[in-house]
């Protein structure tokens, strides 16, 4: 077993609502909390507890408490936060949904989830609101944040002058927030995290990445997934620093706030660190303010990192974590110069690890004559693990063990200086002639190539049915580039066995909100022949 370096922090006993809010200074009151760029309008932490308050008493008012399972349908804008805590403050449950969600989606959560209510913004409501129809919520349970006919609105629930309520309710056991895990390799299900989870995890994170109440934090990673939600959100939150809020990834625009709002640490997934590694046009922008790059979601390569914080300036930092670890379980702390960027860091305080062989099942604790241990499936254990799966039993005994670590499905290895690096998914890897090929290794030297601007791997079938690496690829326009080069230049770097047999050109690697490659999206392409 692997321990955290740090030493064991104290855990509080708090709501999420008690832990961001109730310790608020006076000072802190008259601080920037959210900054909205479409706007310009800016929120202090005062303005925005009051408003959270509010929306507690309105919803109280209205029934919602304890047990109370409400949806939350949105892209990045202050009045997520708002609704978010407002909706925990009275006690209620929030199942996030991701904006882009069809409306058969979007309805698929709220049934599972049990919701009873719906807040969406009048751009999403024809599918929320078909959504809410199909599983019985009415017009008075649908709220339309902006505004729209027939619907409450966020200004109705913030003037009904009613007073937050008094809530009682066990933080190690009440369910605070229901994100549903991405489904990258299968059928999305809702994660049950706790109060004291995500207070866990905030406690945890603060100890690592230094985040400063003088920092402007660019928001762009989605609140509803569970990366935003934590990372940027509640930890931003906590430390009393601004968040400036961005509901879609655009590059031009993502630059532009940077420059506007002197943004100092932004937060993000790797295919952001290709664009600001590779587009031309990062140079057009004054950019400087930030000094420093958070990525996780996904493995991000050391060359493409390298690039980016180059082209920054900028320090890169990653992370590890994923939505049943509420999401953090590891990440590089600033001062450790001796972790290389390709690293996801050491375990935050409070956590213990295990490696885990994937074929024999016996921990893996012996490092080899170059500091690593051997690849084995990583296993977490600390207070920001999941209560399990919503209505799944069988899901969560396949991922929660008796003695309470949690299989996180990723290969990883360990240095003996206690830094680790994530290789693949064990669900992922590749299994050509006996042999295990991790996508992640190939796609980052696919990166590497001038000429290709992203990639992603899978596993394929041959004409013998073999399995073989088929290889996806992005190429920058006008480049010329033909799959006879693609082919070559993998061929030159790897072992034999490793050798990409296909290539397809397609204009856009699919991928989640969070930035993690949706290759059963790719499977579902190689199988009809598209």
């Amino acid at each position: 077993m692997f321990h955290s370096p740090f030493d064991p922090i104290d855990i509080p006993d708090l709501s999420v609502y008690d832990y961001l809010f109730a310790s608020l200074t006076d000072d802190e009151l008259e601080r920037v909390a959210l900054i909205d760029p479409a706007s310009g309008t800016e929120t202090t932490y005062g303005a925005l507890r009051d408003q959270v308050d509010a929306v507690a008493g309105a919803l109280a008012a209205r029934g919602v408490g304890v047990g109370s399972v409400v949806g939350l349908l949105s892209p990045n804008i202050p009045a997520f936060a708002t609704v978010f805590h407002g909706a925990l403050r009275a006690g209620a449950t929030v199942t996030t949904i991701n904006a882009l969600y069809t409306a058969d989606e979007v309805a698929k959560q709220l049934r599972d989830a049990g919701a009873t209510w719906l807040f969406t913004v009048s751009p999403l409501l024809p599918s929320g609101g078909a959504a809410a129809a199909a599983v019985g919520i009415d017009d008075e349970h649908l709220v339309v944040l902006d505004g729209a006919p027939g619907h409450p609105s966020l200004r109705d629930l913030l003037t009904a002058g009613e007073p937050a309520p008094e809530v009682t309710f066990d933080p190690a056991t009440h369910v605070a927030a229901l994100p549903y895990s991405s489904g990258t390799t299968g059928v999305p299900k809702g994660v049950m995290l706790t109060h004291r989870n995500l207070v866990a995890n905030v406690a945890q994170s603060r100890v690592i990445i230094e985040l400063g109440h003088d920092d402007r934090v660019l928001a762009v990673l989605p609140f509803f997934h569970i990366y935003g939600m934590t990372v940027l959100l509640n930890m931003a939150l906590k430390q009393r620093a601004s968040l400036v809020t961005m509901p879609r990834f655009d590059l031009v625009e993502f630059l532009s706030n940077i420059q506007t709002y002197g943004c100092t640490f932004i937060f993000i997934a790797p295919p952001i660190a290709v664009a600001l590694a590779k587009h031309p046009i990062v140079d057009q922008y004054d950019i400087s303010s930030v000094h420093s790059i958070f990525s996780g979601a996904a493995p991000l390569d050391a060359e493409t990192g390298a690039a980016a914080a180059r082209r920054l300036h900028a320090r890169m930092l990653q992370g590890y974590g994923m939505s049943e670890l509420s999401p953090v379980s590891h990440a590089t702390p600033v001062d450790r110069t001796d972790v290389p960027i390709s690293s996801v860091g050491v375990p935050l305080p409070n956590i213990d690890c295990k490696l885990v062989d994937t074929e024999t099942g016996e921990e893996i604790a012996e490092f080899g004559a170059d500091g690593f241990t051997a690849r084995g499936e990583l296993w977490v254990k600390g207070p920001n693990v999941m209560l399990g799966y919503l209505g799944r039993p069988d899901a969560t005994a396949e991922t929660l063990d008796a003695d309470g670590f949690l299989h996180t499905g990723d290969v990883a290895v360990v240095h003996r200086d206690g830094y680790y690096a994530i290789v693949d998914r064990a669900k992922e890897l590749i299994k050509y002639h006996g042999y295990q090929i991790a996508p992640a290794e190939l796609e980052a030297l696919l990166l590497s190539h001038p000429k290709i601007m992203d990639a992603a791997v899978i596993g394929v079938l041959d004409d013998e049915h073999e399995e073989i690496p088929k290889a996806f690829v992005v190429a920058a326009p006008d480049s010329g580039l033909t799959e006879d080069d693609v082919k070559a230049f993998v061929a030159e770097h790897v072992a034999p066995h490793k050798k990409v047999r296909r290539v397809e050109f397609i204009d856009q690697i699919p991928k989640s909100t969070s930035g993690k490659i949706l290759r059963k999206d790719l499977r579902a392409r190689e199988s009809v022949g598209a």
